[in-house]
């Protein structure tokens, strides 16, 4: 909790026609991220959603908004990643963007799903960071250059993975910061999350 400008990272799993009833936030970047199940999303903006596995889902609070997250599905869990990233301008109007990420679009490589500017088909976020997803198997590698100025966060959804030299497994973080790269190899059935972040 509090690495850069990323707040926390809450791993909610949602049982059958469970949930989480109609609450505020205020002031903060929040990104969801579904890995089975399907969340239901309704807010005070009007946004009456449904979030499928690899969607991604930004929600920027602002002055102020009210949403509730429920699992409707008879039978099945809802497992989601809920994001907070504190905002480089505060007071803007409360706003919502949802995008499909194709898995081929992950497979092999990290994509920038969350930036300041939204390009790349990405969602746009009012906040000093990018969010980059990846998944990796066996040989497949990936090495993104870093800032040593700035600060970095790995985070390991599921399978395992080798990190600069660190072997991770399904939950583990690496909080990283001096350093000019990181390197993603060895993987098992390895999805990963990868931050920039504020220093």
């Amino acid at each position: 909790m509090g690495w850069g400008n990323l707040r926390v990272i809450n791993e909610d799993r949602v049982a059958a026609g469970m949930g989480f009833g109609k609450h505020g936030h205020r002031n903060m970047e929040i990104i969801s991220y579904v890995l089975s199940g399907e969340l239901a999303h309704e807010d005070s903006m009007g946004n009456v959603k449904g979030i499928p596995p690899g969607d991604v889902q930004r929600m920027s609070a602002g002055t102020g908004v009210t949403h509730s997250e429920f699992n409707h599905a008879k039978d099945q869990t809802t497992h989601f990643l809920q994001i907070w990233i504190e905002p480089n301008a505060l007071e803007v109007s409360p706003d919502y963007e949802q995008k499909t990420i194709p898995p081929t679009e992950k497979d092999g490589k990290l994509t920038l799903v969350a930036s300041p500017t939204g390009a790349d088909h990405c969602v746009k976020i009012h906040a000093d960071a990018k969010m980059y997803v990846g998944i990796f198997n066996k040989t497949q590698t990936a090495t993104m250059a870093l800032d040593p100025k700035r600060k970095a966060y790995v985070h390991l959804i599921r399978g395992a993975l080798n990190v600069n030299g660190i072997a991770l497994t399904s939950g583990d973080a690496l909080l990283i910061e001096n350093e000019s790269e990181i390197t993603l190899k060895q993987g098992e059935d390895a999805e990963v999350l990868v931050f920039d972040l504020a220093p």
